[in-house]
């Protein structure tokens, strides 16, 4: 029975791959070790409250509690409770009298206590191993301990308990909770230790549960968060995994239990068979002669008459002889003191071993949970209850050193549960009832983020009547959607040659470019460029200053190319919304995006461009386009594609361009071909058409902009707006004490610290919670498992809108093309760029499925465009050169 370090490491790793066996979904149906989900996902915050009922079934007595949780401030659980007998005629007779005795009892006490007026919820503790698939839910998988009630097992002990409480209609109380009594203990524990993630019972029986990932339980659906893992593991062994360490004592023990080859660890642990082993032990050394002179007593060959309590009395340290003494007295013994000693000696080597295996499989745990958070080291605090464990003079210590030699790299904090099986099953009951009404509270806070059918098809035909009203010479100048006219008559047409210069500015980086296109068999496109920043100081300074900035990274470009003497033709990419009367004049209606460079609204942006080339006065070049990246994009695409006709830019800033027939553009002379609109669909939305579908938070981010009450539409689709949207969703959560426990952080009140790169991150299919954490953590955002699912739940809502409303607005742009050829059916395809569609998840796929279904007579494509900004520009520039020769000659 003496284990060493070797063995119980073997044992640990052993019931390690039970573990993993229990949790998938294949293997369970075989593993010994059932690792049941209890369904219990959250551990107490300390913010619980409310008044409750608990019921303990599972050991010598039934127990009935009431339980108030107050927080006011300082958490505070008052408690008052009832032991009721559980004779045997009531726990091996029938399931219906087991479940009436139970409901009596709880209308004594309910009586007794003057409360049967009150509605409360109830904690049910039913110490048996059961299958649950909802928290008020629990399939009785068999019984253990003394318990043989008929016709309870493989039924829901909730609905028995249910059906019994209905016939008292006197009272007004419903089962919210079922937990096992492991789990009671960890969740009372967490109460006081919100490090607590660790159940263990050592007493009548024994089990351990802990929060396991949800990623690796293959038997409940969802990969998000954590679960509590009830591993049932008395079972341990059952298989015969642990016969080289099973004693003829452990066997002939198990031969004369009520339930023989079954819960073979928990009968070499617990504390219904520590005093029988002994009591087998002793029998056998006094047939040998060993012990009392060979003589045996008629109690010593009685089974149970050595108990547990008898085995922690002999082994006290300074009474333990005495007490020997005593108990083998009244076995009808006649004892030495020799014969005392050696007694006491088996009881340690019992006791000791129980302690031994208990440690090892509480270490496979703890490593377990280690892996499963990627840390070296683990700070972890265990629940532990169980008549053994608190009463055994010397158990508490074994077990604590046995685990911090198994287990070096875990700092494991012991904590003894005040009344788990019915502080614990309140508390859960408590947290249930707290995720419950904060995901009410969550839900209404996100509840406007979700759109219907109905609502996309509105927003879908209101944009399809601002791309008219931005058509036509009439009402343009009222319209939200302003349909700019790009003078680009073509897409590519796979005949474009030459050398061309191409500068980007639409952010806080600005590219030049040298692009060289080859046409014939061996058509490419190759780039050379240099990347070059715009500080704050020059993107909110003059106009001058902003121009002769761009012409100095020019000046450095051409320099560094080696091609300063060339006169190059230039596309200039001016991703801002500009008027154009031709394609290389372009007078900027307003800055977006963060500029606000004076003296350039209402301004030709190439004469600006010249003028600072004329004031260097080092080089010359041929500015012959000036375009936008939604234009750059699709350009770029049909260069790949014939069909693009549709440039979508879905990243820092939203917007569309299309080819439109020229006789709907009656700002434009001419009515043959068609032309390339750059819709600045930002502005969409600027009437308050989209009023009723704007949230307060967009109505804050909006305020908080640099230019307020403009760019509705583009503030609920765009990257630049969604993180900020979500920090103020995050904020009001908070204030609601619904995340961060109550407390916003300085970081959560920066304007512009959730960048969408978070949103991304976050809402990540592969990212597991610890991760989402780990971003938190270094927005300053100390968060816990639950804080996590709620950010990514937020983060969800405020994405998907954002798709949808794009995706609704495209449908408008398809079938307006749909409808202009006369189609019944059109097959298009959209060239897109943009890092909130490019790196997002689920962006791009919920975009696609709104334009499918809002759509359904348009079969559209889309590609992603490889540099639409500077290779687009090129290409338009290339494009503008090919057709300039054209009507020349």
């Amino acid at each position: 029975m003496r284990l060493s370090d070797d063995v119980l490491l073997d044992v640990m790793t052993r019931f390690r791959s039970e573990m993993v066996k229990g949790l998938g979904r294949d293997t369970n149906p075989t593993a010994v070790v059932k690792m049941l989900p209890t369904l219990v996902r959250s551990l107490p915050d300390g913010s619980e409250k409310g008044d409750f009922l608990a019921l303990d079934l599972g050991g010598s007595k039934f127990r009935v509690l009431r339980v108030k949780v107050s927080e006011d401030g300082k958490q505070n659980v008052q408690m008052e409770s009832q032991f009721y007998p559980t004779p045997k005629e009531i726990i091996q007779g029938s399931g219906n009298d087991l479940f009436g005795y139970i409901t009596d009892c709880i209308a004594d006490f309910m009586e007794t206590k003057d409360i049967k007026h009150k509605k409360l919820p109830i904690g049910f503790t039913f110490s048996f191993p059961c299958k649950q698939s909802k928290l008020a839910e629990g399939v009785l998988i068999s019984w253990t301990k003394h318990f043989k009630a008929r016709g309870v097992q493989q039924t829901d002990v909730v609905q028995s308990l249910r059906k019994a409480l209905r016939k008292h209609q006197d009272m007004d109380v419903d089962v919210l909770a079922m937990v096992n009594d492991t789990v009671g203990t960890m969740m009372t524990c967490g109460y006081d230790d919100q490090r607590c993630e660790v159940g263990v019972i050592v007493g009548t029986g024994t089990n351990a549960c802990y929060m396991e990932e949800m990623s690796n339980i293959d038997l409940v659906e969802g990969d998000e968060g954590r679960m509590c893992i009830n591993t049932e593991w008395g079972a341990f062994g059952d298989d015969g995994s642990l016969e080289d360490i099973r004693t003829e004592f452990d066997k002939e023990n198990d031969l004369g239990s009520i339930n023989p080859r079954k819960q073979l660890f928990e009968k070499m642990i617990s504390g219904l068979y520590i005093g029988e082993l002994v009591r087998l032990i002793l029998v056998k050394m006094a047939r040998e002669g060993l012990l009392f002179n060979g003589k045996l007593s008629t109690a010593l060959c009685t089974k149970g008459k050595i108990e547990t309590k008898h085995v922690a009395a002999m082994e006290q340290y300074k009474e333990g002889l005495s007490n020997t003494k005593e108990i083998l007295t009244e076995l009808g013994l006649t004892p030495s003191e020799d014969d005392c000693i050696a007694v006491q000696h088996v009881c340690t080597i019992v006791s000791f071993r129980s302690a031994n295996l208990c440690a090892a499989a509480l270490a496979a745990i703890l490593t377990r949970l280690r892996e499963n958070k990627k840390l070296t080291r683990l700070r972890t605090t265990v629940g532990m209850d169980g008549m053994l464990y608190k009463t055994h003079p010397q158990y508490a210590k074994r077990l604590h050193k046995v685990v911090r030699r198994l287990v070096p790299n875990c700092d494991v904090r012991f904590l003894l549960s005040e009344s788990g099986s019915g502080k614990g099953a309140a508390m859960v009951t408590a947290v249930a009832a707290r995720l419950l009404s904060q995901h009410k509270q969550i839900d209404a806070a996100l509840a406007n983020f979700k759109l219907t059918k109905e609502n996309l098809i509105n927003v879908k035909n209101l944009m399809r009547a601002e791309l008219e009203r931005g058509l036509k010479k009439e009402t343009n100048p009222t319209s939200t959607v302003k349909m700019l006219p790009t003078f680009v008559y073509g897409t590519p047409d796979g005949t474009e040659k030459g050398k061309y210069l191409a500068l980007d500015l639409g952010g806080t980086n600005f590219r030049v470019l040298l692009v060289k296109i080859r046409s014939g068999r061996n058509r490419s496109v190759r780039m050379y460029n240099k990347i070059f920043a715009i500080p704050l100081e020059i993107m909110q300074g003059t106009g001058e200053e902003l121009f002769d900035h761009i012409v100095q990274c020019i000046a450095d470009f051409l320099e560094y190319m080696g091609i300063k003497g060339a006169r190059l033709s230039l596309g200039f990419t001016f991703s801002f919304p500009c008027r154009q009367a031709k394609i290389d004049k372009g007078t900027l209606v307003g800055w977006t995006k963060g500029f606000k460079a004076t003296d350039c609204e209402g301004e030709d942006v190439v004469d600006m461009l010249r003028e600072a080339i004329k004031r260097r006065n080092e080089f010359d070049l041929d500015i012959v386009a000036v375009v936008n990246d939604t234009v750059g994009t699709m350009m770029t695409c049909g260069y790949e594609d014939p069909n693009c006709e549709i440039g979508l830019i879905a990243g820092t800033g939203s917007n569309v361009c299309y080819m439109e027939e020229m006789k709907n553009i009656e700002i434009v002379e001419g009515d043959e071909g068609r032309m390339c609109i750059n819709t600045e669909w930002g502005g969409f939305g600027d009437n308050g058409c989209l009023d009723d579908l704007r949230t307060t938070y967009d109505e804050d981010v909006d305020e908080g902009s640099l230019n307020p009450g403009k760019q509705r539409y583009e503030k609920m689709t765009s990257g630049m707006y969604l993180g900020e949207i979500v920090r103020q969703i995050l904020i009001d959560l908070t204030k609601k004490g619904l995340l961060f426990r109550g407390q916003i952080s300085e970081s959560l009140r920066r304007r512009g610290i959730f960048e969408t790169k978070f949103l991304s991150q976050i809402e990540s299919d592969r990212l597991a919670l610890l991760q989402v954490r780990r971003i938190l953590q270094q927005l300053g955002l100390d968060s816990t498992c639950d804080d996590s699912i709620i950010v990514k739940q937020v983060c969800g809502s405020v994405s998907r809108r954002a798709a949808q409303l794009c995706g609704a607005g495209l449908a408008a742009i398809v079938e307006k093309i749909r409808t202009n050829r006369n189609l019944e059916h059109l097959k298009t395809t959209v060239g897109v760029d943009g890092t909130l569609y490019k790196l997002h998840p689920h962006f791009s796929r919920i975009l696609q499925e709104t334009v499918k279904e809002l759509a359904p007579q348009c079969d559209v494509s889309f590609i992603l465009s490889e540099d639409g900004s500077g290779k687009g520009a090129a290409l338009i520039t290339a494009v503008a050169k090919r057709m300039h020769t054209g009507s020349e000659n």
